[in-house]
């Protein structure tokens, strides 16, 4: 069995939270979830679920690519959406993102989603 190693980029959004950006494990990158962070100002950007999906997705590919990585690889993706009714809006960002290199996927309605955010997506992709 490998060795599990903490990945951070500070080309990504960096929250500071009590959690690694990603963890390198056996191949594989698990990638902690992005929310609406500018990665250029690490400031939290409300808005329309297409822009907060668009900086959530935006910091994803920063960290996969950094890490040797790419969307392409992606193998599954978990998505929390505060309002399923957006889902449509949120999938036009999503393939915009992903292609034809979609990964499994579990898209979820959270209840509340940290600094009063639309979206957030985590994942997993192979190295």
């Amino acid at each position: 069995m490998g060795e599990r190693k903490a990945f951070q980029t500070d080309k990504a959004a960096v929250t500071g939270g009590p959690y690694a950006q990603a963890i390198i494990h056996d191949g594989c990158i698990y990638v902690s979830g992005q929310g609406a962070v500018d990665p250029e100002t690490n400031k939290i950007r409300l808005g329309t679920v297409e822009e907060e999906a668009e900086l959530a997705l935006r910091n994803l590919k920063i960290i996969l690519e950094e890490a040797g990585s790419s969307l392409k690889k992606t193998l599954k993706v978990t998505v929390y959406l505060l309002d399923m009714e957006e889902f449509a809006r949120f999938n036009g960002v999503y393939r915009k993102y992903f292609g034809e290199h979609l990964p499994a996927r579990t898209c979820i309605q959270a209840a509340c989603l940290p600094f009063e955010t639309r979206v957030e997506i985590d994942a997993i992709a192979h190295l």
